[in-house]
């Protein structure tokens, strides 16, 4: 038997199929790789192969089937959509039947999904860039506003919150009322920076399993 995944965010389209293309069973379960393992080892024996297409749930997808001994594999949809085009109703069951064809017939290019603590490492690197780019953000606007109020920053022996320091102890001290403005700025960037360094201690390491994603 052959089975296919028409995945979207809150249910799962899943039709199943045998070799010789005729459909067994079919149906739509919550999104949830319990759900999904579930139903599948309910109404089929002898599971060969079970399809999806690459999106924004694959991933987690992949990994927690994986774990469960369902044999999936991850179809590019690019490549599976030339086929679903043919269709004459794009419906999620209607899609489910066409990619359980596919998936029976071998008429794919798979596409290779990394292991989970892969993409946990990648959303780390991603996290970091997102805060960096806040912190030279953040470093801009600063630099920005006090040219509005004719202080120029420059570039001084110390680094960037040294001569923040300086600015706010000196130049702005005949504007007391723009004092809190800057100091919250410099906060942020502070705390930014912890965030870095915290994710930067990370790297080496690994995650908690708090941080797992849940299995729904």
């Amino acid at each position: 038997m052959f089975a296919a995944l028409d995945v979207s965010q809150e249910e799962t389209a899943i039709c199943v199929v045998r070799r010789d293309g005729t459909q067994v069973a079919e149906a739509k379960v919550p999104t949830c790789p319990d759900a999904i393992a579930d139903w599948l080892t309910e109404r089929t024996e002898g599971l060969e192969r079970v399809g999806m297409e690459t999106g924004p749930l694959a991933v987690w997808l992949w990994n927690a089937l994986t774990e469960r001994q369902v044999p999936i594999v991850c179809m590019d949809a690019r490549h599976a959509s030339g086929v679903l085009k043919m269709m004459p109703n794009k419906t999620d069951r209607h899609n489910a039947r066409g990619l359980a064809q596919i998936v029976r017939t071998g008429w794919f290019k798979a596409a290779q999904i990394k292991s989970h603590d892969a993409y946990v490492n990648r959303a780390m690197l991603t996290a970091r860039e997102a805060l960096v780019g806040m912190r030279v953000r953040l470093e801009n606007e600063i630099r920005g506003l006090l040219k509005t109020f004719g202080v120029m920053f420059g570039k001084r022996v110390g680094g960037f919150r040294r001569r923040a320091a300086e600015i706010i102890e000196g130049e702005l001290a005949v504007a007391p009322d723009l004092v809190p403005i800057f100091e919250a700025l410099m906060r942020a960037r502070r705390d930014i920076l912890a965030r870095i360094a915290a994710l930067d201690s990370r790297r080496s390491g690994q995650l908690p399993s708090g941080m797992r994603p849940s299995a729904c």
